[in-house]
């Protein structure tokens, strides 16, 4: 694994410096984890293309831009990637109008839908990954209240005797996290939202 990410490491700086080939090297060696990644979100094989095509070209545009930081971490960052791409198909299509049925022809009008479908699910898992993901950015002071607030479910008293500060600081702290929060995920355009 650690050889592979080496030999990723060395294709990418390669293609940096303008070699063209190193990139479809990189390319065929991992094009197939990352459409299957595509396929099992979607489940369908021409969005699941679509998808791969906007996914590639994201990593060159990142990779040709030299914002590429995912230290031999190539296959797991174009994953996320991909998985990202799935979500925003899945919001995209939440947005498009739905065709309504008439009086006497509603195929699913009838149908119940019981619980959260898988596109639900996805979206949600990507609010909760994206947000996890900024709150690992805080200062740690700030990041341990909110830990211990939204993942443990403590009072801000409890927090306080846990640091060893006061309720004000605490409180202080949760308050500069959730500004914090709010510029990263203006600054990154982060939405945690379902629509």
């Amino acid at each position: 694994m650690a050889h592979k990410a080496s030999q990723d490491r060395a294709l990418i700086a390669e293609f940096q410096q303008g070699n063209e080939r190193a990139f479809e090297t990189l390319f065929a060696r991992h094009r197939d984890q990352v459409y299957t990644k595509l396929y099992l979100l979607v489940r369908d094989h021409d969005v699941a293309a679509d998808l791969f095509q906007d996914v590639f070209i994201k990593v060159v545009d990142v990779l040709r831009s030299g914002r590429y930081n995912e230290e031999g971490k190539f296959l797991p960052w174009v994953l996320r990637i991909a998985h990202n791409a799935g979500i925003d198909h899945f919001r995209r299509q939440k947005k498009m109008p739905m065709s309504r049925g008439t009086e006497e022809f509603d195929l699913l009008g009838n149908i119940a839908q019981e619980g959260p479908n898988r596109e639900d699910e996805l979206i949600e898992e990507r609010i909760v990954s994206d947000l996890q993901h900024l709150v690992d950015q805080l200062p740690e002071e700030q990041r341990d209240v909110v830990h211990m607030r939204v993942y443990k479910g403590m009072s801000f008293k409890d927090i306080a005797d846990s640091t060893d500060v006061s309720i004000n600081t605490a409180l202080g702290r949760m308050r500069y996290a959730l500004i914090n929060l709010r510029r990263m995920m203006a600054e990154q355009n982060v939405s945690l939202t379902l629509d």
